[in-house]
């Protein structure tokens, strides 16, 4: 498979100032830590400079506190020509107890691109387990879903105008 790396895990520790005014981490931060661990784990993959696409889906299901140790888990779970789709699982822990619970997930889109900025080719992955065959058929149907949805936001702006 030569120089391809399909997961990458960031860790990062909450400092005073990632929080917001209620005294958790705020979601800027975890958007920033998403950010780089989808763009590690795409040119890992690719070998290229890649650029953030998309977004979305970004749940929020646990608070993350000052001191938490955590972990931003990008995984490669569709490749198109030249983008990847990157599942991303946000875990944290005390450091003192060490049991991670999930706080955040989402998906990323990254594109590959050359010097000029040009979308350039990434190497195909093929699913191999059940589970890998699972995410590559959930990341189709969410690409389905988003164009949807894009039609629809496309006709709410021009009745806006």
């Amino acid at each position: 498979m030569g120089r391809e790396k399909r997961e990458v895990t960031l860790r990062f520790l909450a400092e005073p100032g990632d929080v917001n005014f209620g005294g958790k981490v705020h979601g800027g931060a975890v958007m920033k830590w998403i950010d780089l661990a989808a763009y590690a784990c795409s040119a890992a993959w690719s070998g290229k400079y890649c650029i953030t696409a998309y977004a979305g889906g970004i749940r929020f299901v646990a608070p993350i506190h000052v001191g938490n140790m955590v972990e931003v888990t990008a995984k490669v779970i569709y490749t198109g020509s030249s983008s990847m789709h990157i599942a991303i699982d946000v875990q944290a822990s005390d450091p003192k107890k060490l049991e991670n619970r999930l706080t955040t997930h989402c998906i990323v889109i990254m594109v590959a691109v050359d010097e000029e900025g040009k979308p350039t080719p990434v190497p195909e992955w093929i699913p191999e387990t059940e589970d890998d065959i699972k995410l590559r058929e959930s990341a189709i149907k969410l690409m389905n879903m988003r164009k949807q949805i894009g039609e629809e936001m496309e006709a709410h702006v021009k009745f806006l105008k």
